[in-house]
């Protein structure tokens, strides 16, 4: 079984580059094969190139930014969390929408909101809303943190990442960028 198996995989190369002849016999029948015939002619078949698409980008996780936040915002004690979609969740195929909730302990003081980031950038403006719902997010990974910020837009305190995949049909074009979430 093994050398079946070793002699299959020595040879699946050579299938990749191997010619194809197309003969038309005295009656007018269409054959093709993988070798020219022994008499009579035949032309070689130009193939067209096997249609293929590169890998994903691997997208990095990404580092909470409180960790690089001043003194003063553990001073105000805040820790936010993302509580749903849970880490390496996966959303099922669709247009991409699915909500995201976050958990504050303790409770927004005056002047704190919440900012959503998907892989890194504001998603919407700061709201005091804990929920938001995404729309037609493109598929792949991406990761999502939640901040709390002042009234400036500095953050106070920053969730850890949280990675979820977004799978959803597809053009057949490589080069067609998915659109980007709307902030609603």
């Amino acid at each position: 079984m093994r050398t079946l198996v070793l002699c299959a995989l020595l040879l699946l190369p050579q299938l990749g580059t191997a010619q194809i002849y197309k003969t038309v016999d005295e009656h007018g029948n269409v054959s093709y094969s993988d070798k020219p015939p022994a008499s009579g002619s035949s032309e070689q078949v130009k193939l067209r190139e096997t249609n293929s698409t590169p890998a994903p980008e691997i997208i990095e996780p990404l580092t909470p930014a409180s960790a690089a936040a001043p003194a003063d915002a553990a001073a105000a004690g805040y820790t936010v969390a993302i509580s749903s979609p849970g880490n390496e969740s996966t959303v099922p195929m669709g247009p991409g929408n699915f909500p995201v909730s976050a958990s504050v302990e303790p409770a927004l003081g005056q002047g704190a909101l919440l900012q959503l980031y998907i892989d890194g950038s504001p998603y919407g403006a700061p709201q005091s809303s804990s929920s938001w719902m995404l729309t037609n997010v493109f598929r792949g990974a991406h990761d999502l943190s939640v901040a709390i910020v002042d009234n400036k837009g500095d953050r106070q305190a920053e969730s850890a990442p949280v990675r979820v995949y977004v799978l959803r049909p597809s053009v057949n074009s490589p080069s067609r960028a998915g659109p980007r979430p709307s902030p609603h």
